[in-house]
């Protein structure tokens, strides 16, 4: 009973962590969010979150993003990851996709895991997400680190991009949409 009490708990954590609160190793990267179909929306897509699982224990992350383009830095113990989960929202209406894309940490060092871009469809019936993770100039990560970090300045940065470096992925409505009647909602499913 306590282990599927433990296994269902997430640990949510913000998207940068002060650098005095680091006791794991320090990942660093950035998500963006862009809308790959019709432009004509109303609201911009932007990342409410990303859920990270340790592959190990099954012990899961939360990652609270917020925004269309934003750089992370959270504290992470040096295991093997799994990017196991996004919810992606665009205004008051909210999508998830699940996604199995790995990546390791490790200890004592800073672990740059790249450029996770996110290309939403348009909306529709049975839209999908396009995931791909890019290698970011190490130039912008090290000002990044300077401008944030600079208590880390002398450890050594190691990149490892999530594999597959490109997935495709359904999005999932999630329901109730909040602040919003149910006489205006898109779907009645």
């Amino acid at each position: 009973m306590v282990v599927l009490g433990m296994s269902s708990c997430v640990t949510e954590l913000p998207s940068r962590v002060d650098q005095d609160q680091v006791t794991g190793s320090l990942v660093v990267g950035r998500v963006v969010t862009i809308l790959t179909g019709e432009r004509s929306r109303r609201y911009v897509p932007q990342m409410r979150f990303l859920e990270l699982e340790d592959k190990d224990s099954k012990q899961r992350f939360q990652v609270d993003i917020e925004s269309p383009d934003q750089r992370f830095a959270i504290d992470l113990p040096s295991v093997k990851y799994r990017l196991n989960r996004v919810q992606i929202s665009e205004g008051p209406f909210m999508s998830m996709a699940d996604l199995d894309m790995t990546f390791s940490v490790e200890a004592g060092v800073i672990t740059h895991v790249g450029t996770w871009r996110f290309g939403v469809d348009s909306p529709r019936y049975g839209r999908n997400v396009i995931v791909s993770m890019v290698p970011e100039e190490r130039a912008m990560a090290y000002t990044f680190l300077n401008e944030q970090y600079p208590a880390f300045n002398e450890n050594s940065i190691v990149e490892r991009l999530p594999q597959p470096s490109q997935a495709e992925a359904r999005l999932y409505e999630v329901m109730p949409y909040p602040r919003i009647s149910r006489y205006f909602r898109r779907h009645w499913w």
